[in-house]
């Protein structure tokens, strides 16, 4: 039987948790907007994720690269008003850069770190038996320290 966690519900999830991050940082996405973003990082996490760490690896770097985009979309939002920017929006620039860049790090940091688990579950053969090491050559001698 199999298990109710597969990876394709773990792209469900994943790409609602980067479809929400998208409608915070970018206040005026509509529902429908949304709902594409959805099914496009759906799409993407089913093609290129084959296990629940690569989906979830995939997700928080989708989410990290969208708090580094955060600080820059609200810059570009307040400055299309045409205007100077108010002291209070000033405040918005400064609280989107520092809490942007701060869980941007914090994301692609912990993407990083199962982009690692993945890999080291993946990159392993199917006989169980470690790569053989190479051999050194005879014929080279090491080096003799003065």
């Amino acid at each position: 039987m199999a298990s109710i966690w597969t990876p394709q519900l773990n792209a469900g999830l994943g790409s609602l948790v980067v479809a929400v991050g998208a409608w915070l940082a970018w206040d005026s996405l509509s529902m429908p907007g949304a709902g594409m973003v959805m099914a496009g990082v759906a799409a993407f996490l089913l093609w290129r994720a084959r296990t629940i760490g690569l989906v979830w690896a995939w997700s928080t770097l989708l989410l990290g690269l969208e708090c580094f985009a955060w600080p820059i979309i609200t810059m570009v939002q307040i400055r299309s008003a045409g205007t100077q920017p108010s002291d209070e929006e000033m405040g918005t620039i400064l609280s989107a850069v520092l809490m942007g860049l701060f869980s941007a790090v914090f994301w692609i940091a912990f993407s990083y770190g199962l982009f690692k688990r993945a890999g080291g579950e993946s990159g392993s053969d199917d006989s169980g038996s470690p790569s053989p090491q190479p051999r050194a050559d005879a014929s080279v001698r090491p080096r003799r320290k003065p």
